[in-house]
């Protein structure tokens, strides 16, 4: 299986989940070129790491990041942000109750 395949070609932002448990959850998102996920909050700190394409993360605090394969963003809990597809992009979403990787 790839995560490529796993969402609708012609649907902009599509997200699906992988995973689900109690403290752990782990979400693909695709977001299609000049597409983006609309501004929102996470109660608990996520991780977001793109997979394929280019994503610019931004959040209100200021903090703007471009993803492109391999590169990944720490989400701060209450914090709104909203994610822009450059390219036609899969991503990972990781939220745990646990720490996230240093940025």
């Amino acid at each position: 299986m790839n995560i490529q395949e796993l969402h609708p070609k012609e649907k902009a932002v599509s997200a699906i989940s992988l995973l689900k448990g109690n403290i752990n959850s782990i979400t693909a998102l695709q977001i299609l070129s000049n597409q983006h996920l609309k501004e929102h909050l996470t109660k608990v700190p996520a991780l977001l790491i793109c997979i394929t394409g280019n994503a610019t993360y931004e959040d209100e605090k200021g903090k703007k990041t471009t993803l492109r394969p391999g590169d990944y963003v720490n989400i701060e809990s209450m914090v709104k942000h909203w994610i822009m597809g450059i390219e036609d992009s899969n991503l990972l979403l990781i939220k745990s109750m646990s720490e996230p990787l240093p940025s």
